[in-house]
Order: structure tokens, then sequence, then C-alpha cells
């Protein structure tokens, strides 16, 4: 059973459609500090698309006109998703803030992994150096 994440914030956020016309969507969206969600027609009965953090490469191409600010999430595998909010919801900064924090915990834990590997190989060389 998957435990419920700490959500960091909930709201509206619009969402470009990969079809023709390219629409705007409104979407519920839901961030926490390892992924966001989108629900479709603001409800959270539905199934919500999980992009998770680990899946992201950076949020990129902020742009603010009058009305709202625009920006595209990258993933890794090169897919850019467009979303625009209203220009004083901020939503653009709340998903920077959460993916940086979500990198920096993922690089100190390899950097950590990396240091034990290296500790385990060292102790492993010392016991051979010493066998008769």
């Amino acid at each position: 059973m998957k435990m419920q994440a700490e959500v960091i914030r909930e709201g509206e956020l619009e969402k470009r459609s990969d079809s023709l016309f390219q629409l705007w969507k409104k979407k519920l969206v839901v961030l926490t500090k390892d992924s966001l969600s989108l629900f479709p027609d603001g409800q959270k009965r539905a199934k919500g698309k999980e992009l998770g953090f680990g899946s992201i490469l950076k949020v990129d191409c902020v742009e603010r006109t009058g009305k709202y600010i625009y920006f595209t999430i990258v993933t890794k595998d090169r897919k850019e998703i467009d979303f625009r909010c209203p220009d004083q919801s901020c939503w653009n900064a709340s998903i920077t803030m959460a993916l940086i924090d979500f990198q920096n915990k993922r690089a100190i834990q390899d950097f950590k992994s990396r240091q034990e590997m290296e500790q385990a190989a060292g102790t492993q060389e010392r016991r051979l150096a010493r066998a008769p």
C-alpha cells in the first residue's frame, strides 16, 4: 500500500493539451516532495497522472504576460509539458523549489552510497593485503 505523501501545495493549473488544437485545460494539481499529480476536471476522484520528480529534468521557459505565467516541465526523456497559471499564483516557483529539494536530497544519497561502497572496498582490500 502506497503511503500518502505530504502535500506542499494544491490548486488549479492549466495544461496545454497534446492535441492538434493545443487547448488549455484546467487541472487540479497536487504538489508533494516527490511528485506533481494532475487530476482532470478538478477532481481527485478521477485517476490522476503523476509526474515523479525522478523523471523530471527541469522547469524551463518561464514567461510572464499580463495575466499568466507560462512554463514548461522537461522530462528526462526530453518530453515538454506546457503549463500556465495566474500571474500571482507562482506555481512555477513552487514546483521549481520542490524539484531542487528533491534533486539535492537524491544527490546527497548518491554521494553517501558511493562513499560507503568505496569504504567497503577499501576495507576488503586491506583484509586481502594482510592475508598470508
